[in-house]
């Protein structure tokens, strides 16, 4: 039985009424005598476990606990009972189709952008941006409008050295909703910024711009950028080397490099993918 499946009698009940507090918990009540009940109990089964984190089931046996059921005010089975702050807000007698059932939950269960944020939190917890990124990305794209979601992503993308896109990111909140986070993510986002201007890489650019056509000092530089986290310009500069000589120095290697670093989802892995897939086929 999966963790979110429990059998409920007086022992556990308090304890599944406290869990209501912080998720949704369908009770159950159901009777092996009752031919619904064999065709409800494994639905309800099935959307237990497309929950397993956000939703508890409690089933109850009302031939073994019937002390329970009457306090419930069960009068037959099978009852499903949607109990939220310890109190029911929802339930049907008798059955529903799965698709049904499903449609009563979604008022009570947590949205798919914030069970993507949910998981991105477990992991910004552990500092593991990469995984966090393309959560946090498809959840924004659910819900543009969610501020928190657009400042952990913007938050993400500094750790992960897309400054630019954080910056755009941070530009479009609102005076009104610029918090603690926005403040946190803001000042983070300034200090990469004056990071990424490294005396190497300041001296490399004038170099650059004294001989713009010098392929070893835009490696060089490409190094320096990748170093600093400026992904994007890295993966520029060694595109512009290939576009003239393939096989010029390490710098096929480094731009494979600099991609398999990038998280799942990065749009600019996706861009500069394709145009080295165009150089090499």
């Amino acid at each position: 039985m999966a963790d979110n499946i429990q059998l409920v009698s007086m022992d556990n009940v308090r304890a599944l009424l406290e869990k209501s507090f912080s998720q949704p918990v369908l009770f159950y009540f159901f009777s092996e005598r009752s031919p619904a009940c064999l065709n409800l109990g494994p639905v309800l089964q099935r959307i237990a476990q497309r929950y397993p984190n956000e939703l508890t089931l409690a089933v109850v046996d009302c031939d073994q606990q019937q002390q329970l059921a009457s306090h419930f005010g069960v009068q037959s089975v099978p009852t499903t009972l949607v109990i939220q702050q310890g109190q029911p807000v929802d339930g049907f007698a008798g059955e529903e189709p799965e698709d049904v059932i499903l449609n009563r939950l979604q008022a009570f269960l947590p949205k798919p952008e914030q069970q993507l944020q949910q998981q991105a939190q477990a992991l910004l917890a552990e500092q593991n941006f990469a995984d966090a990124y393309p959560l946090l990305k498809q959840a924004a794209e659910l819900a543009p409008q969610d501020v928190q979601i657009r400042l952990h992503l913007a938050l993400v993308q500094v750790e992960l050295g897309q400054l630019t896109a954080a910056e755009q990111a941070l530009a479009t909140v609102l005076m009104a909703d610029q918090d603690a986070l926005y403040h946190s993510v803001k000042a983070r986002l300034e200090l990469a910024q004056q990071a990424s201007q490294s005396p190497e890489v300041k001296a490399l650019e004038q170099a650059l711009a004294a001989d713009p056509a010098n392929n070893e000092l835009k490696q060089q530089l490409a190094v320096q950028y990748h170093q600093v986290q400026r992904s994007g310009e890295a993966l520029e500069l060694l595109y512009q080397i290939l576009k003239q000589d393939l096989n010029f120095g390490e710098a096929k290697k480094l731009c494979l490099d600099i991609l398999a670093t990038l998280p799942k989802g990065d749009p600019l892995a996706s861009s500069f993918r394709r145009k080295l897939y165009s150089l090499l086929y």
